[in-house]
């Protein structure tokens, strides 16, 4: 069995107001379009107290007539596609982002060596004696450790 599509909690209110309301996916992505809040909806619908109101598919209708001169939207999408298409889309993203990520480090780490190579000494320190304090290549090496005196200045 194929494992349900995740819906994004935004994406939760239209689907239940589009079942309590009986509304089709055209009202519903109208209403999105309008900029209306399914949670107003039952205002909108509220007909028992105010009679004069009309049905909320007829005003979803009128209200998108009146905005954008026409009755339907061209591509009519369900919210379930529109959720499936939003979550395909932010992991897209994030898969991008990732790669960026991985490629920006990749590129910080190729530096890294860089400048380390650069540092490195240019002499030659595989001719020398491995016991002698020139084969290290530093001054540190060479200067002896402070005596007991020097280290205690009370």
């Amino acid at each position: 069995m194929a494992k349900k599509k995740r819906i994004p909690h935004k994406f939760h209110p239209w689907i239940d107001a589009r079942k309590r309301f009986k509304l089709s996916d055209a009202h519903i992505q109208m209403a999105r379009e309008l900029g209306l809040s399914p949670k107003r909806f039952g205002r909108y619908a509220d007909r028992t107290k105010e009679p004069w109101k009309l049905p909320l598919s007829e005003f979803i209708d009128s209200l998108y007539l009146k905005q954008f001169g026409k009755e339907r939207p061209d591509e009519v999408r369900t919210m379930e596609e529109i959720a499936a298409a939003h979550v395909d889309k932010r992991a897209a993203r994030k898969a991008e982002n990732l790669k960026v990520r991985k490629d920006a480090e990749a590129e910080e780490t190729s530096s890294e060596k860089e400048t380390a190579e650069v540092e490195l000494p240019c002499e030659d320190v595989t001719s020398e004696e491995p016991g002698s304090s020139k084969a290290t290549g530093s001054k540190a090496a060479e200067a002896e450790p402070p005596s007991d005196e020097q280290t205690v200045s009370d």
